[in-house]
Order: structure tokens, then C-alpha cells, then sequence
């Protein structure tokens, strides 16, 4: 792949109510780091972007990436790769507290 081709970053409408559950005060950072995080090379592993152990579902689709970040890596967005379609499908975004994921104020399993 060049490095010019992006991956187009598909939202799942839920996202919306997800970021609700988040200060807006994060609301820059969360989709500046998903833009950079997410855009280029979304399936290569890092410190702070990984497979997840097992997929994880919402809403019929399942998650199968992570990536952590802002402070103390507190937000998580969980996504799916399509490498075919270039496109990343964000279906998760929480926030970590302590050792709860909090996603939509939900708190999930990973």
C-alpha cells in the first residue's frame, strides 16, 4: 500500500451516544487521534493499538482492534479493519475508569 491511501473512518451512528457519555472538553482530542491513529495504518500493531483477544459485538458488528490514548490512555476506540474497502469501522468509543470500560456510561467486557 502507498502511502498516500487512507483508510476512509466509518462512525456506527451509536458513536454519537457513546461520546455523550464524555466530557466534551475531549471531544478534539478523541477525533484528532482517531484521524491519526486510524487513517493510515489502522491494522499495525503499536504500544497503544492492538487486536483484541476476542472480538468484541455491538450493535451486529464486532470489534476486532483497539487503540488507547489521551491522558493516561483513559479513551479506547474499538474497530474493525476491512483492508478490500480501505475503510475502518469505529463501533466503540469509551472511557477507562480504573479497571471498568465505560461505553456509553455502559460498563462492557473485553
Amino acid at each position: 500500500m502507498a502511502a498516500s491511501e487512507k483508510f476512509s473512518l466509518i462512525y456506527a451512528p451509536i458513536t454519537k451516544d457513546h461520546l455523550r457519555a464524555i466530557e466534551s472538553k475531549y471531544y478534539s482530542l478523541i477525533r484528532k487521534e482517531i484521524e491519526t491513529q486510524l487513517r493510515l495504518e489502522p491494522d499495525a500493531r503499536t504500544c497503544n493499538r492492538k487486536p483484541l483477544k476476542r472480538p468484541a459485538i455491538f450493535a451486529a458488528a464486532s470489534a476486532t482492534w483497539e487503540v488507547r490514548f489521551g491522558p493516561q490512555n483513559r479513551f479506547r476506540v474499538l474497530y474493525r479493519v476491512n483492508r478490500e474497502d480501505m475503510q475502518v469501522n469505529i463501533l466503540a468509543i469509551g472511557e477507562k475508569e480504573g479497571q471498568r470500560l465505560l461505553v456509553g456510561g455502559e460498563e462492557i467486557e473485553l
